[in-house]
């Protein structure tokens, strides 16, 4: 590939929200891209807890890389991973090749962070990718199907208490949604467990949810989420995770199914860049998204720390992401064309949403606040926008108008695992009738 035509050679490291509008952005210019992910899909990460929760099948929310830019001849994508770049040499090494570039964008986004507790990941798994919602699917679905053929009443209960940690929007929105499933999708098929008395424990170590919104609308939101049947537990930290459920402080709930949502890491590979970190190791970049002594390097989404005029760091959402990318697609354009005036990246806040439950929502965009029905239209007509492609659009909305009338959820399938290894039988209370 380095032996091809002599025309710049731009390397972009991940096909999310940031890599995917960067190399939109360079269609029209003569240059050869090439696009390099560990996953051959661009996944849309906001409506990720919806094949978690069984609403949306994984085809709904995703995309093949090559589909979406199969028409854009100056890119070649390659399903690899990077394992470190040679910043002075221009050279990226993968798992099976090398490449020298003229150019490179980094946007390897972030990881599931458990705060020095990497042990708790075995049973508090978090929510990334494709793998991890069918691993939590699975999880939540056998919970009943155990639940419904256990005698023993302490066993049941604890098969049917879910707690999730962490109070932001996924934790939110994976909190509300279980409630649902319980409440209302699952009583008439279940005939001894009595899915409806299932316990949900949304737990934030914060004193409020949704820290990033306005503070009427958190506590809104916490309203909304306690009329579901959610216990909130705010300022309450998680000091133990096991087999057999979390300890909150001095106090133990049994529970057998833990979701993780509280908190972060960026990718590994920022801290090969030899620029500062944050202490979530994100990249400090320079105010046009580049590394300060490599401006051929931009690094941008969820691994890039860049501060905002008010010493706010823009937050890590898909928003963001499409800003950068398309930022560091603009400074590599004028780079080629031989303007060396630096043009600062300036977020616009786009808003924020965070739906809970059936007409239950929360948004905010500038100085306006929605919540309940008015938030949750928005919040729907906003995602089915953002999608890509026409097909997922109106299969997302077919799908979500059919359970907003029946309650069904239509992708509740168990694959992948025997029902006795999720999680480890062998670490777990007996649960055989």
């Amino acid at each position: 590939m380095d032996d091809g035509p002599t025309l710049p050679h731009i390397v972009i490291l991940g096909g999310g929200f940031g890599g995917l509008a960067a190399a939109r952005r360079l269609a029209d210019v003569a240059v050869r891209i090439t696009l390099v992910d560990r996953r051959n899909h661009h996944l849309f990460q906001p409506l990720l807890y919806q094949v978690a929760t069984a609403g949306l099948s994984a085809p709904s929310i995703a995309a093949p890389l090559r589909q979406i830019l199969r028409r854009q001849a100056n890119v070649t994508v390659l399903l690899d991973e990077a394992l470190d770049v040679d910043l002075e040499a221009r050279r990226v090494r993968f798992a099976h090749e090398t490449l020298g570039y003229d150019f490179l964008v980094v946007a390897t986004g972030a990881n599931h962070a458990y705060f020095g507790h990497d042990d708790w990941a075995r049973w508090a798994p978090g929510l990334k990718t494709l793998d991890d919602a069918f691993a939590i699917r699975r999880r939540v679905l056998l919970a009943f199907e155990r639940a419904e053929r256990e005698n023993d009443p302490a066993e049941r209960r604890a098969w049917l208490t879910f707690v999730v940690v962490g109070g932001g929007p996924t934790g939110v929105e994976l909190a509300g949604t279980l409630a649902e499933i319980a409440r209302h999708t699952l009583p008439r098929e279940f005939r001894r467990s009595h899915p409806q008395s299932a316990r949900v424990v949304l737990v934030e170590a914060g004193p409020r949810l949704l820290a990033a919104f306005d503070p009427l609308l958190s506590a809104k939101a916490q309203r909304q989420l306690e009329r579901l049947g959610v216990e909130v537990r705010t300022d309450t930290a998680v000091t133990a995770i096991g087999g057999d459920g979390v300890r909150l402080g001095g106090t133990a709930l049994d529970a057998y199914t833990v979701l993780w949502a509280a908190g972060v890491a960026a990718s590994p590979l920022g801290r090969q860049l030899g620029a500062p970190v944050d202490r979530a190791g994100r990249v400090r970049v320079t105010a046009n998204l580049s590394l300060p002594a490599h401006p051929e390097v931009f690094v941008i989404g969820d691994l890039a720390c860049v501060e905002r005029a008010d010493g706010t760091l823009v937050p890590g959402v898909a928003p963001a992401a499409k800003q950068m990318g398309r930022h560091a697609a603009d400074r590599i354009r004028a780079r080629l064309d031989a303007d060396s005036t630096p043009a600062p990246f300036h977020y616009r806040d786009q808003g924020a949403l965070a739906t809970i439950g059936r007409m239950a929502a929360v948004a905010q965009f500038g100085r306006l606040r929605l919540s309940g029905p008015p938030a949750w239209w928005v919040w729907l007509i906003a995602h089915i926008y953002f999608l890509i492609g026409f097909r997922n659009r109106l299969v997302v909305l077919l799908d979500w108008a059919w359970a907003y009338w029946t309650y069904e959820r239509h992708a509740r399938i168990v694959t992948g695992a025997d029902a006795d290894d999720v999680p480890a039988a062998d670490e777990r209370p007996s649960d055989t009738p």
